[in-house]
């Protein structure tokens, strides 16, 4: 079994920053992609970024500029660097990462972190 904790969200004014980590633990042979979904209140769940094994990174074109992914390989976790951030940033942030283990990959999802922005 694979956990993935989240950590670092909470509420700052706009043009504030915020950083969320996501470690994952258990039985874990590698991590392949990780990413960061959101889903503001009344919305869809959507992709903010994800980042490869080797580092390619992707970005929504809401976050572009302000936001950056990274991730430690050896830790197993995964980063979310939000500057500048904006109320409409509001919402819980949820990790994923794709997990090989047993020689087969599995999806995994964190329990979701709430970041709130006020005007």
């Amino acid at each position: 079994q694979v956990q993935l904790v989240e950590s670092g969200g909470g509420l700052v004014q706009a043009g504030g920053s915020l950083r969320l980590s996501c470690a994952a633990s258990g039985n874990i042979f590698s991590i392949n992609g990780m990413g960061w979904y959101r889903q503001g209140p009344g919305k869809q769940r959507e992709l903010v970024a994800a980042i490869s094994r080797i580092g390619s990174t992707n970005y929504a074109d809401s976050v572009k500029g302000r936001f950056t992914i990274s991730r430690d390989n050896a830790k197993n976790t995964v980063y979310l660097q939000m500057n500048s951030l904006k109320p409409e940033d509001t919402a819980v942030y949820y990790c994923n990462s794709w997990v090989v283990t047993n020689q087969r990959q599995y999806d995994y999802w964190g329990q979701g972190t709430q970041v709130t922005v006020s005007p």
